[in-house]
């Protein structure tokens, strides 16, 4: 159901303040989220060994954590330091940890094999951290598989009418093609649309009074992963010319929590106006209320799959689909890996366009 040996987004760094203990449910396990004193962010299964109490329910002592049901401390690596009432600590006492780290503003936790943790496949979330682009971070929770929420992303020709009065305005999203190129872990997408009205939140960024040319390109990587540029600018301009236009930014992270529940991390940022805050609040706004119109499409869409009949009724395809199918495929490709390691290169499930 999901890839195991990946980097998944936990949490923005102000979810995890120094005495902060934060449960999450990451692919189906509940884990435990705290800083050590130094600000190291450590991750530990939320089951104590002892009796499957919460430990997310105890409490901070230092750098470990005490279950506050029979009193079992445990150390940032996961050893049971001390049982009250017992003069020693078996070495069976012992809770998983994972592999955790912080880059820019985004915790990230590898729920696979800690020793193929490999910090270089962490994505380049460029703008969560450059001192130019300036927004306001999200959360969102949608009960639904995270795959139907990486389908959306995958093709924006829904912004036609989903948001046809936020992020589109106008048909001409949905009749631009879009060109699909492979990543080594996903896919890239582009889009151009030309000689069209502006997005209402657009026209009241912009003070756009004619047509306008959009430009938008991002890549999507497993295991969810969404980095966007977006241009908007005046359909007169000729291209190269910067002469106002609006560039924006988007990160945005799905982490599976369950088959059926997703966490959707989010921002958009810009560079125009660095020094009006309401530009920022604005755009906060703007794709916030754009999500939850997705979030509505797509829990009906999730609730109609459970109800059953997709054996019998299955979805069919357009043209429109490619880069979602690509993508479906490239998960499903890296979940036979990690379910059959010893298979040769040869052997290895291929992929087909």
């Amino acid at each position: 159901m999901f890839i195991r040996n990946c980097w998944y987004v936990a949490a923005w760094d102000h979810e995890l303040l120094s005495d902060t203990l934060l449960a999450r449910t990451i692919i189906g396990e509940p884990l435990l989220f705290y800083r050590m004193g130094d600000g190291t962010p450590v991750a530990m299964a939320d089951r104590c060994c002892h009796r499957h109490a919460p430990l997310s329910q105890g409490r901070k002592e230092g750098d470990c954590v005490r279950c506050l049901y029979h009193g079992l401390k445990f150390e940032p690596g996961g050893r049971c330091v001390e049982v009250p009432g017992q003069d020693s600590v078996p070495a069976t006492l012992h809770q998983r940890t994972y592999p955790v780290v912080q880059r820019g503003r985004w915790v990230w936790v590898w729920m696979g094999d800690a020793a193929l943790a490999d910090e270089a496949l962490i994505s380049d979330d460029f703008s969560l951290q450059h001192p130019d682009w300036h927004y306001r971070p999200g959360y969102m929770h949608t009960a639904a598989d995270y795959r139907l929420i990486c389908d959306n992303l995958l093709d924006f020709s829904h912004l036609s009418f989903v948001h046809e009065k936020t992020l589109g305005g106008s048909t001409a999203i949905a009749q631009a093609k879009p060109v699909v190129e492979h990543l080594p872990r996903g896919l890239r997408v582009s889009r151009d649309v030309r000689n069209t009205v502006p997005a209402p939140y657009h026209a009241r960024l912009g003070n756009f009074t004619g047509q306008v040319n959009r430009h938008m390109t991002y890549d999507c990587v497993v295991p969810g992963i969404l980095l966007l540029q977006a241009e908007v600018k005046p359909a007169d301009t000729p291209d190269g010319d910067p002469q106002g236009a609006l560039r924006m930014r988007s990160c945005q992270a799905l982490t599976p929590e369950t088959a059926g529940s997703t966490h959707y991390f989010f921002m958009q940022s810009h560079n125009f106006r660095p020094d009006d805050a309401t530009v920022t609040e604005a755009l906060y706004q703007s794709v916030a209320q754009a999500f939850a119109e997705d979030k509505r499409v797509i829990e009906a869409q999730q609730r109609l799959i459970d109800l059953g009949g997709v054996d019998t009724v299955p979805m069919k395809f357009i043209a429109a689909d490619a880069a979602l199918v690509k993508f479906r495929r490239l998960i499903e490709q890296l979940m036979a890996e990690e379910q059959a390691p010893s298979l040769t290169p040869k052997q290895q499930p291929q992929e087909t366009v």
